[in-house]
């Protein structure tokens, strides 16, 4: 039986992809490096289609690119010395906005850091699969242990790429090099790295939602 929540949840993000009740977190003070700033990448055309996109490249719309602009000049202040991303287009696109007002920094693209896979889903209107299989579809897209077929779940993600990249590479590289990076990431990538910074529970990273054209903030300690 799958949760009533988490079933609304998917449908809410259906009807509203990229809207978030909440502000993503921001520090309070002001801090020395190393700090990590993460956002997701903004509108694509596979969002307004609600495909599930995965490994596929989809380019950012007319409204994010317009989305991608503001968040620039949202950061524009901050200081960053590296940006990363997986090499999706949407990704690329945006924080190539954002970088126009850092030219120093460093540009590195990771394939560990690529959205999930959703296999047999990949292409496919979200719409579409609800409507045929509720339920199924529902865990596909927010289950913490539930693949689609010949995809991903996001367990496998975390454990496999997300955690280890974080522990193993970006973590001892900012505190070694008192550097800050801005991540540009896709949104379930950035509800794992939420999770892990903001000490959630799974059930309650199922249910975040990434807004458009803002940014999440953690000091590395």
């Amino acid at each position: 039986m799958v949760d009533k929540n988490l079933i609304q949840t998917a449908y809410d993000s259906l009807k509203s992809p990229g809207r978030q009740k909440t502000a993503l977190p921001k520090l309070q003070a002001n801090h020395q490096p190393p700090i990590l700033y993460i956002f997701s990448h903004t509108q694509s055309y596979d969002n307004i289609r609600r495909i599930f996109s995965g490994h596929r490249n989809s380019n950012l719309t007319d409204e994010g690119i317009r989305q991608a602009k503001l968040l620039a000049k949202k950061l524009a202040g901050k200081k960053i010395d590296l940006f990363i991303s997986p090499s999706l287009n949407r990704c690329r696109q945006t924080v190539n906005e954002v970088k126009k007002y850092h030219p120093q920094a460093k540009y590195l693209i990771f394939d560990d850091l690529i959205e999930r896979d959703y296999g047999d889903l990949t292409g496919k209107s979200k719409l579409k699969m609800m409507k045929l299989y509720p339920e199924k579809t529902v865990l596909w897209r927010r289950s913490w242990d539930v693949p689609p077929p010949n995809g991903e779940n996001l367990k496998m993600v975390w454990f496999n790429r997300i955690k280890p990249f974080l522990e193993n590479w970006l973590m001892p590289k900012m505190k070694r090099g008192k550097i800050n990076v801005g991540w540009s990431a896709t949104n379930n990538t950035m509800r794992l790295v939420r999770m892990y910074f903001e000490k959630l529970s799974i059930e309650e990273m199922l249910k975040l939602e990434n807004p458009y054209g803002d940014w999440a903030e953690y000091k590395i300690d």
